[in-house]
């Protein structure tokens, strides 16, 4: 929590403000206006990631390979339940 009051705080100088439609122009900012105001700061910045590199389309079965089948698993059943024993009562 700390952080993010910190990066707030350090980036309410630098962020515009980006009101929603229904929300009026303000000056001073808020830390939720400068949050909302975040996402255009963090476009400008960019990633520091490197872009993905293509690596081109895999080569797939070669020509002239037979497909192997697929091993048949057996099937699996259940039995019927068994009922329970009830206890008689003698009276």
């Amino acid at each position: 929590m700390p952080l993010i009051t910190w990066q707030l705080w350090l980036a309410s100088n630098v962020v515009e403000d980006s009101p929603l439609p229904w929300q009026k122009p303000m000056t001073k900012l808020t830390p939720g206006r400068i949050a909302n105001s975040f996402a255009p700061l963090l476009a400008r910045i960019g990633s520091p990631a490197p872009h993905p590199k293509p690596r081109g389309k895999s080569p797939g079965l070669p020509i002239g390979k037979q497909r192997k089948k697929r091993p048949p698993c057996p099937t699996v059943k259940k039995g019927l339940a068994k009922k329970k024993k009830v206890a008689k009562v003698t009276t």
